[in-house]
């Protein structure tokens, strides 16, 4: 379903269609459409109002976007310190060869209080972890991310993670993939560009909902340039919440992002994007 939105010049409708598709949208159109038919169709309007409003609530609840993070996504567990152990091991034996790839998760084209452009916190989150692993591991760190379908203009979003990994980390990049706008392109334009530079081993940091689509991806992106790299997934953003149990069940921001993005990765995964 991507190549064919691509194919026809409307890709770029991809953020109106993840609007449209997720929460709260649809139990707003149901709450909507029952409310017409309570005066007429009373039950029937019933039908459709109870379980839009039972649907707004659960959505929003950390409990729920837990379970559907388990069982729609199922993210891999994160590298351990034997795993990192390993990965310290190959950088010294076989320098060159691996790579940490950071995927973008978003950015803000001008951020006031900094007078320039930043890094929204999903994305400023993966850029700290995959610079802490190059760091424990000695293996270098790169970065994947443009402007994204819902922007037509402004700094890529690898630049400003170079800039922030120079200027806040002291812990500059190795490389800068600034042309992606999705998951697909993330791996397609970051494959090509370490081909050249006989990577042989890439390391993906991104969010642990976003993990399998990304793995989908870089997999797909090695086998149709040939083969020769093995991909290794490093997860983040692994914790659960630390309320109390019955708060898990309470509307919150926190459930809302968690089940949205969840089903905004299951969703992506069905339709190939």
């Amino acid at each position: 379903m991507n190549e064919i939105a691509v194919s026809l010049g409307i890709s770029d409708w991809k953020p109106v269609a993840t609007a449209l598709l997720l929460p709260p949208t649809l139990w707003i159109v149901m709450i909507l459409w029952g409310a017409a038919w309570l005066r007429q169709r009373r039950p029937a309007g019933w039908l459709l109002v109870a379980p839009a409003c039972l649907g707004l609530w659960l959505g929003a609840t950390s409990a729920v976007g837990e379970m559907l993070t388990r069982t729609l996504v199922a993210p891999p567990p994160a590298l351990g310190a034997t795993e990192i152990a390993r990965l310290r091991q190959s950088a010294a034996m076989r320098p060159g060869e691996t790579a940490i790839i950071v995927l973008g998760g978003g950015r803000e084209a001008l951020a006031p209080e900094y007078g320039v452009s930043n890094l929204v916190p999903r994305s400023m989150e993966r850029l700290r972890y995959g610079l802490w692993l190059g760091r424990e591991t000695g293996l270098p760190v790169g970065f994947s991310g443009g402007v994204g379908y819902s922007a037509s203009s402004g700094t890529p979003e690898a630049e400003i993670a170079a800039r922030i990994a120079a200027q806040d980390f002291n812990r500059p990049l190795k490389w800068q993939e600034p042309r992606s706008r999705d998951t697909r392109e993330n791996a397609s334009f970051t494959v090509g560009m370490l081909r050249p530079m006989r990577i042989k081993h890439l390391i993906v940091v991104t969010h642990g909902w976003h993990m399998a689509r990304a793995m989908r991806d870089f997999e797909d992106a090695v086998r149709h340039s040939g083969g020769g790299m093995t991909v290794t997934a490093a997860p983040m953003g692994l914790a659960r919440p630390g309320e109390s149990p019955w708060l898990r069940w309470l509307p919150s921001n926190d459930g809302q992002d968690r089940v949205r993005h969840v089903l905004h990765e299951w969703l992506g995964r069905l339709g190939g994007a």
